[in-house]
């Protein structure tokens, strides 16, 4: 007896020192491959891993939960547009703005561009240009706005008051640019970039781009050794090897871009706290229904309910001097209103917004219910003769000419130069390669039918200090060019949550 008792706890004890050898500790240091046996983050070199990560909402942002839901119209189409009739969708886990990007965001963005690619020389001066808002979308041929032509941007007064006049380009632009300058801060803190150089030093090629440091670190600002550093932490000590910092490490951000139509509209109707089935099929229309009321005073000291931002009626902007309906006559400050059970700002009222999708009134016959997007447009890093991803130059830069007529550069000074990715292009060109010249394909008919969208129209969703209340329903969409602006359509951003869907809730005993 005494004997089965000891060979039982020598097993189990050889167990526990097998287990702890092929599993990983929660530490960085003493991590130890549960495949080969090799210890991982070794303070002398070998393969590097941040097994702690934790994802972070992002600064400015909340967070989403994602989920099913009943994206499309619910209620009577009275406008028949027939464009979004329902179908159930699921969208993963988000990060989303919780109010639209401001003018003073902007304005950074601006002087950011301004400052690492003057307009004064004439190699940048389109840069700095193309990133311009179109403040004459406030001129109007039967009204008097000229004030806020000269002063809604930059004036202190609009500091925090959506930012409008910008097209759905240069909002793709203003993502990756946030994208950059969120990670080269946190490169900095971490000690892989030397402090204040994004001030200081920042000009022309020589600035920090992600993909370039990700793809080809050593060409970051210029290649620039002193601000670039290499070695654990960027404090690479004698005997150590020199490494940059990789994805493994945990502290590249995922992009910010703009959302997808469903992750608006999901985003929106704000599914949280509140699952009455009435709600879960996509019946609630604004988000100030039911707990997100808010009672206010006039003047005159009876009480008013402002919700959002919008249109009551023909010449009505914001009611009578002393009942103010919605405290606004044009956009009002961010966050004047109640949030939805998300802690979303404005998702109704103050601007439209531009979402990513290409706009098409034929969703409802697609088959693909996760994640649902429509403009799938794929880039690749260019590669030169040499092999080597081609880095953008003062002397390589280039310019794409809009409808408009203005200028639109593809990719900064110092980002990778990309090329669009098209898999079914290639494989035609291959099959093509390979048919005899009796096998052409034969030619196609054009297709004369004219329509007031095409590919480069992207949808706009929610309502606008311009518009009715019949706007303001989640479910609605429109569209306009994305290469044209007006006075009434604004952005966000979002960022796609990696790892888990959601932290875990903590739980009563």
């Amino acid at each position: 007896m005494k004997i089965n008792r000891l060979m039982t706890l020598q097993l189990i004890a050889g167990l526990i020192a097998s287990v702890g050898f092929t599993s990983c500790s929660n530490t960085n240091n003493g991590l130890t491959s549960s495949a080969t046996g090799w210890k991982i983050n070794d303070k002398k070199g070998g393969f590097q891993y941040n097994s702690n990560f934790s994802q972070q909402t992002p600064q400015g942002m909340v967070s989403i939960e994602g989920g099913t839901f009943t994206m499309g119209r619910i209620q009577d189409d009275i406008m028949a547009d027939w464009n979004n009739n329902p179908k159930q969708q699921y969208v993963q886990s988000f990060y989303m703005d919780e109010a639209e990007a401001t003018n003073l965001m902007y304005n950074e963005y601006l002087y950011w561009l301004k400052s690492v690619f003057p307009p004064s020389n004439e190699i940048y001066a389109e840069i700095y240009r193309s990133a311009l808002p179109d403040s004459t979308v406030w001129r109007s041929s039967a009204g008097y706005n000229e004030t806020l032509i000269s002063s809604y941007l930059r004036h202190p007064a609009y500091a925090n008051y959506p930012v409008v006049g910008v097209t759905w380009l240069q909002a793709n632009d203003y993502a990756k640019w946030r994208t950059d300058r969120v990670n080269e801060l946190t490169l900095e803190r971490a000690g892989y970039l030397k402090k204040d150089a994004k001030i200081l030093e920042a000009y022309g090629d020589a600035h920090f781009s992600t993909e370039t440091y990700l793809t080809n670190p050593e060409a970051v600002y210029g290649g620039n050794s002193d601000i670039v550093r290499r070695g654990v932490k960027g404090k690479a000590k004698e005997g150590e090897k020199n490494i940059y910092a990789t994805l493994e490490y945990g502290l590249f951000t995922a992009e910010f871009r703009l959302p997808t139509e469903a992750e608006w509209e999901y985003a929106a109707i704000g599914m949280v706290s509140d699952r009455e089935y009435n709600n879960y099929k996509g019946r609630k229309i604004y988000p100030w229904e039911k707990s997100n009321k808010k009672s206010n005073k006039n003047r005159a000291g009876s009480s008013m309910t402002q919700f959002a931002n919008f249109k009551q009626g023909r010449g009505d902007y914001g009611g009578i001097a002393g009942w103010s309906t919605d405290n606004a006559d044009i956009t009002n400050a961010v966050k004047s209103y109640p949030p939805n059970n998300f802690g979303l700002y404005d998702m109704a009222g103050n601007v439209a917004e531009w979402v990513a999708d290409v706009y098409d009134p034929n969703i409802d016959n697609v088959s693909d219910d996760f994640n649902f997007f429509k403009g799938n447009v794929y880039y690749k890093n260019q590669i030169g003769s040499d092999g080597r991803t081609q880095i953008v130059t003062d002397q390589s830069v280039a310019f794409d000419t809009l409808s408009t007529g203005k200028l639109r550069v593809r990719n900064l000074p110092g980002q990778v130069a990309q090329v669009m990715y098209d898999n079914g292009a290639e494989k035609q060109q291959a099959t093509e390669e390979n048919e005899t010249d009796f096998m052409a394909a034969a030619p196609k008919k054009e297709d004369k039918r004219a329509t007031l969208f095409d590919s480069k129209s992207r949808v706009i969703k929610g309502g606008s200090w311009k518009d009715r209340a019949y706007w303001l329903d989640p479910a609605t969409r429109r569209f306009y060019p994305e290469d044209q602006a007006t006075d009434y359509i604004g952005f966000r951003l979002v960022m796609t949550k990696v790892g888990q869907k959601e932290a875990k809730r903590k739980t009563k005993n």
